[in-house]
């Protein structure tokens, strides 16, 4: 869990009338920091995976980086500012590049443009051979990956504004701007298109849909609803991107809940009680989630019962899921990529990439499924 550095205060306040301490959220410090991780039990693959090629990229430092993958290549970016476009089939570059003043967000494309998140809150449009178009300023930082789609960039800078801009000028057409609460998290709530919409998660467990043309507002939903007597104990921000199926939009919060909304009017299908930092994955018949327990939990899409739950991966700080086959994958603080049954749960397969914790959500490209670590590691793993 990481907070935004201008709530720092705010986030001190709230400890002090608790009974945490600083010390307790400070990724770098060496007190304890609760519960041991699960440790790994030998299993007996029942499930053929292996590593067809890795790439190194470079590290994400601080920010999470998601490969994004669009007609048989992979774009990859790390915090030094290297972006590189790679082929699907063997990890070769096809070009790679450096953005001066670094990357913060994860890459988008169309096809036609790539769009990129800068630190000193800047947005960065390149062509599809990575020779830069334009740029243009934001109001604060870029953390979420922006989206390009339908002659228009959009993109949500730190402090919650939204903006649209115009794919071949530049030119800002819309920006909106949403409440944000006192404490958030600081991390990456994505943006995921549904037709004419472009849906947006947001701090404070809210859930937007916007006309990308003009930034009209559709509808807004409550994925999680604050509680409890401090601003620290009231955080309950959307994690990761949401996750379009159908007529259905889910997504989870910390320590909030997981839920399916009716993506054309924002009306609630179902909710249950989560808490989960990286977000969801969907497919036909199942919604799964990692909660900040390491609890893998898989719900019946078009009921939200429960189908099953597994806490063999307890502790280990779990990336968002990925439903890739007969079998959803996760990976860890120690790089491994754990794949489970999709019926039931069970573990079937492990694979270790390079021992630094993955980063970002793993992306299912058919067979293959992609993910980036912290040390900047790409690895493309096969499931056969």
């Amino acid at each position: 869990m990481r907070f935004t550095p201008h709530l720092l205060a705010a986030a001190a306040l709230a400890l002090l009338s608790g009974c945490s301490t600083l010390s307790s959220l400070n990724p770098f410090s060496s007190a304890p920091k609760g519960p041991q991780p699960a440790a790994l039990v030998e299993i007996k693959p029942s499930l053929s995976v292996r590593t067809a090629w890795t790439y190194a990229i470079g590290k994400s430092e601080l920010y999470d980086f998601t490969p994004t993958v669009y007609n048989g290549s992979v774009l990859v970016g790390a915090a030094d500012g290297a972006l590189a476009r790679l082929n699907l089939a063997d990890g070769k570059p096809l070009w790679k590049t450096r953005i001066e003043g670094g990357l913060s967000s994860a890459a988008a494309t169309d096809g036609s443009v790539i769009a990129v998140g800068l630190p000193k809150g800047q947005l960065q449009v390149l062509d599809m051979e990575g020779k830069p178009l334009w740029k243009a300023q934001l109001s604060s930082e870029v953390l979420s990956a922006p989206v390009v789609e339908q002659g228009m960039v959009i993109v949500r800078s730190l402090d919650n504004r939204i903006a649209g801009f115009d794919v071949k000028t530049g030119e800002r057409k819309w920006l909106v701007q949403r409440p944000i609460p006192p404490l958030t998290l600081r991390n990456a709530p994505g943006m995921v298109v549904n037709g004419k919409e472009v849906i947006v998660a947001q701090p404070g467990g809210k859930m937007s849909a916007l006309l990308i043309a003009t930034g009209g507002p559709r509808w807004e939903a409550n994925v999680g609803e604050a509680k409890g007597a401090t601003e620290l104990d009231r955080v309950t921000d959307v994690g990761g991107r949401p996750v379009v199926v159908e007529r259905d939009v889910c997504a989870a919060t910390y320590q909030g809940r997981v839920a399916c909304f009716d993506t054309g009017t924002g009306v609630s299908r179902w909710s249950k009680e989560l808490s989960s930092e990286v977000g969801v994955a969907a497919d036909q018949r199942f919604v799964f989630a990692a909660d900040d327990k390491g609890a893998v939990v898989a719900y019946f899409r078009d009921s939200g019962a429960s189908a099953w739950k597994t806490d063999k991966l307890a502790y280990r700080r779990l990336s968002a899921p990925a439903s890739i086959g007969r079998a959803v994958a996760v990976g860890d603080y120690q790089g491994y990529v754990h794949f489970l049954a999709r019926e039931e749960g069970n573990l079937l397969a492990r694979e270790k990439t390079d021992g630094s914790p993955v980063v970002g959500t793993p992306v299912v490209a058919g067979s293959t499924l992609i993910v980036q670590t912290q040390n900047g590691t790409v690895s493309a793993i096969t499931v056969e």
